[in-house]
């Protein structure tokens, strides 16, 4: 599922359903699953396979920043629905709905730093299907509740529970965590959030598995 590749047949009919989704204007596709499920992979091939008609807005450009976590006592919960700025993503997800006029900037995550970076996405008038991934959009706690109904359609994807614990560890390891650290926050810290985000699956539109 690299992007540049044909689509799949599973891919196909996920892109039938977005261009679908894309014929009254413009709309809000969410797509969602546990840390290390394939959801970001999967984003962020539909984009690619729709071209310059789609634009990929990832929930995690509204990570509070580390310093902020560690004032709060939560650095050691990053990830957690918590320790994002909801509000803000609300805030734009109406923004995006509403200003298709013009070009709106929507901040993205650098995972080799780890911090948000401001206005580093332009979805501009010619975007018809903002595609939003991250863990939390189907999450009925207060504040992330309003996610929902600014969406258009939502896909949870899922993946065998093996497979999906196997890449989170070597997506850790691979931004800097020894391998017994990254062990232990692919099974303890984002085991919680894993958790947290099943319980969230039966308000999907639709259920994806993925390999």
């Amino acid at each position: 599922m690299s992007p540049g590749k044909v689509a799949t047949p599973l891919e196909q009919d996920l892109l039938g359903r977005a261009r679908r989704l894309m014929a009254g204007g413009r709309a809000v596709l969410g797509v969602t699953g546990a840390p290390g499920a394939g959801k970001s992979t999967l984003a962020a091939r539909v984009v690619d396979q729709l071209g310059e008609q789609a634009v990929l807005v990832p929930m995690d450009g509204f990570h509070l920043h580390d310093d902020v976590l560690a004032a709060l006592g939560l650095a050691d919960r990053k990830g957690a629905p918590e320790t994002f700025d909801v509000g803000g993503y609300t805030a734009l997800l109406r923004r995006l709905r509403e200003e298709t006029e013009h070009t709106v900037y929507a901040p993205s995550f650098d995972r080799s730093r780890e911090l948000s970076v401001a206005g580093a996405i332009a979805v501009e008038p010619r975007h018809r299907l903002v595609v939003t991934e991250g863990n939390y959009l189907l999450h009925d706690a207060p504040g992330w509740s309003s996610v929902l109904p600014l969406l258009d359609e939502s896909w949870f994807v899922q993946a065998d529970e093996r497979v999906r614990l196997a890449r989170l560890v070597q997506r850790h390891i691979e931004h800097g965590k020894p391998p017994e650290a990254a062990r232990r926050w692919a099974t303890v810290s984002d085991q919680a959030n894993a958790e947290i985000v099943a319980r969230t699956r039966k308000a999907a539109d639709l259920v994806v598995d993925v390999d």
